[in-house]
């Protein structure tokens, strides 16, 4: 398959930590960023909804950005999602983004209904064109406020083409079409949690973008899926098969995946402050013995 850049495999989005008085953690972060380097993250993403970026004021937004640029220092590539609700907000926070080094940025539609498409493609089109940056756009139907049709995509690309990849958030039928309607315009990374990860990527996808503490065994089923001999296939099935209980726990919604996600991400990196930032899902006893006995199943990650 040709592709329009290298981004390709596995990349993290990374989770917010915070001290016992609230305020964002530099050395758990950077703690997470060296774990996910050292199991072999093909790059490092943040801003997403596990970054509870709802929850950062954008001066905690800019500060976790730059934070994270600097541990990477440009060992992996590195993707920045823009969810700022207007046009001069998401050009600023590219500007963030690439001066904390970011290799390529992940755009979000304005959340805001009742307006035709083509406003959401001049938005994002408008945003793309001050920079020379690889541009991503955050496609996710049914699931965030708003989002573009496949035609409406193909339209973007047209008229802008450094809108060259996608973080699309859907069942492998939806990306197989997506990609078919595109015409191979689009990068496309997968989200959904990599609930159908072999399917997706058999769909055309060029990685995935999970949730940081669950990356390393989808890495493992990214790299057997490559391979594509008939051997490494049927292990790759067969590890997906042993993680999809504990996509679909995480999956039942988002806040669940946020408090019980960072928790096992905590427990694997060896923290003691795996607390989502309040207002969040509680954690019960029960919970954590569920994560507990996942954290054990899947092992810390590298000491740095």
């Amino acid at each position: 398959m040709n592709r329009n850049t290298d981004f390709h495999g596995v990349y993290p989005i990374l989770y917010s930590f915070f001290d016992d008085q609230g305020q964002l953690d530099r050395n758990a972060m950077k703690r997470q960023v060296e774990g996910c380097i050292a199991a072999g993250a093909h790059g490092i993403t943040i801003m997403g909804l596990a970054t509870e970026v709802g929850k950062l004021d954008v001066n905690e937004r800019r500060k976790v950005i730059d934070w994270v640029g600097e541990d990477i220092a440009g060992r992996v590539p590195y993707a920045v999602t823009v969810g700022e609700g207007s046009v001069p907000g998401q050009i600023e926070f590219v500007k963030a983004a690439i001066a904390a080094g970011a290799d390529w940025a992940i755009l979000q539609p304005p959340a805001i209904l009742g307006v035709p498409e083509i406003e959401y493609v001049r938005f994002l089109g408008n945003v793309a064109d001050t920079t020379d940056l690889p541009i991503a756009v955050q496609n996710a139907p049914g699931v965030m406020a708003t989002s573009l049709s496949n035609g409406g995509l193909k339209t973007l690309n047209k008229q802008h083409p450094n809108v060259c990849l996608l973080k699309a958030e859907g069942p492998a039928t939806y990306i197989h079409q997506l990609m078919q309607d595109t015409e191979g315009a689009f990068d496309i990374f997968g989200g959904f949690a990599g609930i159908q990860l072999p399917d997706s990527l058999r769909a055309g996808c060029v990685g995935m973008i999970p949730a940081a503490d669950i990356f390393d065994p989808q890495l493992k089923i990214y790299e057997l899926m490559k391979k594509g001999d008939p051997a490494s296939v049927a292990e790759a099935e067969r590890l997906h098969k042993e993680l999809l209980p504990l996509l679909v726990f995480m999956m039942s919604s988002v806040e669940n995946f946020v408090a019980y996600g960072k928790d096992l991400m905590a427990q694997r990196l060896g923290l003691d402050n795996g607390n989502a930032r309040q207002p969040s899902v509680p954690v019960t006893d029960f919970g954590r013995e569920i994560v507990s006995r996942w954290a054990r199943d899947l092992g810390p990650f590298p000491s740095v």
